[in-house]
């Protein structure tokens, strides 16, 4: 099964560093986890420089995962420039197109 989640919910850090990404570094999430659109403070998790961000940036390298940040989040925390290289900034429309390909096969809001 081919997933695509949207960051949003207050408890999305937890749910990220403790659950998804442990399983996904391990090789055990059982999906493939092909995009990810985090929106709110939930942006900050894709700091530069920090534990989470940094082993995110490593699943993007590793398996060609879409991360994208709500553009106008970033903005209004001005941040901007504080995110991890492999992040992309844009809202909706930019993810739609950045899938459109991927053949999902559910889109979750964590």
């Amino acid at each position: 099964m081919r997933v695509a989640y949207v960051v949003s919910s207050s408890n999305s850090r937890k749910i990220l560093r403790d659950m998804i990404i442990p399983q996904m570094e391990a090789g055990e999430h059982v999906a493939e986890v092909v995009g990810m659109f985090f929106v709110f403070d939930n942006t900050f998790m894709l700091l530069d420089n920090t534990d989470l961000g940094q082993r995110i940036q490593k699943l993007i390298d590793e398996k060609d995962m879409v991360v994208l940040a709500c553009d106008q989040c970033v903005y209004e925390r001005e941040i901007e420039d504080k995110i991890i290289k492999g992040a992309h900034i844009g809202c909706f429309p930019m993810l739609y197109g950045l899938l459109k390909d991927a053949n999902l096969d559910q889109v979750i809001t964590i």
